[in-house]
C-alpha cells in the first residue's frame, strides 16, 4: 500500500464549481452561505461561459460541479457534457444521493469520472440527525443505482465529534458497495455550520451544538489514519486532509503554488475554502473575465507567516489551536488542501 503526502503542483488545479446554493436538506455542516454565495441558479448558457473561462487550462485541471444539490439543476447534465467536449482532466458530480431530474439516464459513465455520494455516518440515525430524515436509505440507493449503470462511485464522509464514533464502522459498510475512492473530510467552522449562525439556520435540521462539532487531535489521529488504512486494503482509494503537521514538516499554503478555484453563483471566486464566509474574494468573474479583486483580499494573507501555521485557520476557526501556558501553539495546523492519500 502506498501511503503518501499530496504535494501541491502549479501544474494541476481544482475547480469547484457551484451552480446553484438551492438544497433539498439542511444539512447541520453546510458550509453554504447564502449572504456570502448568493441563491442564484445559474443558468446552462452562463455555465458554459464560465467552464470556458477556465477551459485554457482544462487538461490540467479537475473539476468537482457542487451546490447546493447540483442534481437539482435541471441542466446539470448539460454542463456535464460541456465539461467533457473541453477535456478537463476529471469531471465529478457531489451528490446527496437524490440524483433529481434522472440525471444517471441523461449521462453515461464515459462522460463523468466520479459521482460522489456523502454520508455522515454508518448508521441511519447518526447519518439523518446530521444530514436529514431519510437520506441514509436515499444515498445507498442511490449508489447501487448509479454501480447498476456503470457509474465510477465515490463516498464523503464529514468527521464531526457527532459522527467519528462510527467511522470505525465504516469499513464494514463500504464493503460490497463497490465504491473506487473514499474521502474523509474535516468540518469547517463555516456556512451554517459557523457557530455565528447558531439559533438560525444552522440549527434547522437538528440541535447540534455546532461549536463543538471539530474533533481534538489526539482523536483525530487516533482514529482517521487507522480507518482509512483498512478502507484501503479493501482496494479503495483514501484521500484525508492531513490536518496537524508533525515536528519537522514544512507548512505551506496552496494559495501560494497550485491554482484552486471556488466559484459561486454570485460570480465570487475563492482560493482558499476557510475564507467563503466573508468577502475576501480573490477574483470575481465579470463579463465572462477573472478579475482580481483589490486589496485586501485573501492572496495578501496568503505569504504571511505564523508560528500555528495556516493563517486562516488562526484567524478564522482558531477554536481548533491548543497553546501551551507560555502562550506556544501546542501544534501546527496544515492548509486545508493539504491531503494524505492511501493507495492499494
Amino acid at each position: 500500500m502506498q501511503n503518501q503526502t499530496v504535494a501541491f503542483s502549479k501544474d494541476s488545479s481544482n475547480l469547484f464549481f457551484h451552480i446553484l446554493t438551492k438544497c433539498n436538506l439542511s444539512c447541520s455542516h453546510c458550509y453554504i452561505n447564502k449572504e456570502q454565495h448568493g441563491e442564484r441558479t445559474l443558468p446552462i448558457d452562463t455555465i458554459r461561459d464560465w467552464l470556458e473561462l477556465f477551459s485554457p487550462k482544462a487538461a490540467q485541471t479537475n473539476l468537482v460541479l457542487l451546490g447546493g444539490e447540483p442534481t437539482l439543476h435541471p441542466d446539470l447534465h448539460l454542463a456535464v457534457k460541456k465539461a467533457r467536449h473541453l477535456a478537463f482532466k476529471s469531471i465529478t458530480i457531489d451528490t446527496n444521493g437524490y440524483l433529481f431530474h434522472n440525471i444517471l439516464e441523461k449521462i453515461t459513465p464515459g462522460e463523468v469520472d466520479f459521482i460522489s455520494f456523502s454520508l455522515d455516518g454508518a448508521t441511519r440515525d447518526t447519518n439523518d440527525m446530521i444530514r436529514g430524515e431519510g437520506s441514509y436509505k436515499t444515498i445507498l440507493s442511490g449508489i447501487q443505482r448509479a454501480r447498476a449503470k456503470g457509474f465510477a462511485c465515490s463516498m464523503i464522509y464529514t468527521v464531526s465529534d457527532k459522527n467519528i464514533h462510527e467511522l470505525d464502522q465504516m469499513p464494514d459498510l463500504v464493503k460490497g458497495l463497490g465504491i473506487d475512492r473514499f474521502f474523509i473530510q474535516v468540518i469547517g467552522m463555516r456556512g451554517e455550520s459557523s457557530p455565528s449562525l447558531q439559533g438560525s439556520q444552522a440549527l434547522r435540521a437538528s440541535n447540534l451544538q455546532v461549536s463543538n462539532l471539530q474533533v481534538s487531535k489526539e482523536l483525530w489521529l487516533e482514529t482517521i489514519p487507522e480507518v482509512a488504512e483498512k478502507i484501503a486494503a479493501q482496494g479503495i482509494i483514501v484521500t484525508y486532509p492531513k490536518v496537524f503537521l508533525s515536528n519537522g514538516d514544512q507548512f505551506q499554503c496552496a494559495g501560494n503554488v497550485a491554482k484552486n478555484y471556488f466559484v459561486f453563483p454570485n460570480a465570487r471566486v475563492y482560493q482558499c475554502p476557510i475564507c467563503e464566509d466573508f468577502p475576501l474574494h480573490s477574483h470575481e468573474i465579470q463579463d465572462n473575465k477573472l478579475v482580481a479583486m483589490p486589496q485586501i483580499n485573501e492572496t495578501d494573507l496568503f505569504k504571511l507567516t505564523i508560528p500555528e501555521g495556516c493563517v486562516m485557520n488562526k484567524m478564522i476557526q482558531p477554536g481548533n489551536l491548543a497553546y501551551t501556558k507560555n502562550g506556544r501553539p501546542r501544534h501546527r495546523i496544515a492548509c486545508c488542501m493539504l491531503k494524505q492519500e492511501l493507495i492499494p
